[in-house]
């Protein structure tokens, strides 16, 4: 197979004056040129988790909100994630977005938000989702996709007509970010590593990483 020529970053550039000083902000400007680009979900991103036993596990979610707080997203709590995060939780979620040649690396504890907060979101949730949350049994192994279809109609005939609450399972969490990277792809892989890290008086140190 013949080889191609390895891809040249380069489109912009991350220097130390480019960034705000607080990393929700930079956050936020990166977001929203993200959201501006086409991308098809700039929500997206990869969150690792590591279980009791020190496996590691990452899969992908979408973004629900961020603030000073942290970087809030939902699950049923009885996935691999959430068993994870019940007994471990340290995790990392990544954001990669491709037409900007730009990644957001963010390491620190996961909190779960309040019932209320859970059950507003919920609440916003489509129908059809929020059928879903009854319906799947996230992470086990089930016998078939009939299997899978037939609960949700059973559920979708118990709940016509009807409001849908929110399983007791179905959980939100708030990572709380001790460090946050920005890496911006540079020409012949000397990327722009700017990190945010979190110092013990609660002030944010940056400091630029080698590529």
């Amino acid at each position: 197979m013949e080889k191609s020529e390895p891809k040249q970053y380069g489109a912009f550039q991350l220097l130390e004056e480019d960034l705000d000083a607080d990393p929700f902000r930079q956050f936020g400007r990166w977001y929203d040129a993200a959201s501006s680009a086409g991308l098809v979900h700039p929500d997206a991103f990869a969150l690792a988790t590591v279980s009791g036993d020190g496996k590691p596990s990452a899969r992908m979610l979408l973004l629900k909100g961020f603030d000073q707080n942290g970087f809030v997203f939902f699950t049923n709590s009885e996935s691999r994630k959430g068993e994870d995060l019940s007994g471990n939780t340290n995790a990392a979620i990544c954001f990669w977005w491709d037409k900007l040649e730009r990644s957001v690396r963010i390491e620190g504890k996961v909190h779960g938000v309040s019932r209320e907060e859970a059950d507003i979101y919920f609440a916003t949730r489509p129908r059809g989702s929020r059928l879903g949350a009854w319906a799947s049994q996230q992470s086990r192994v089930i016998e078939s996709r009939e299997y899978l279809d037939k609960l949700y109609h059973k559920i979708e005939l118990d709940y016509a007509d009807m409001d849908i609450p929110r399983p007791d399972y179905w959980n939100g969490y708030r990572l709380v970010p001790a460090s946050i990277e920005f890496w911006q792809g540079r020409p012949n892989r000397l990327h722009d590593r700017l990190r945010y890290r979190k110092h013990r008086d609660g002030r944010w140190i940056i400091e630029r990483l080698a590529p």
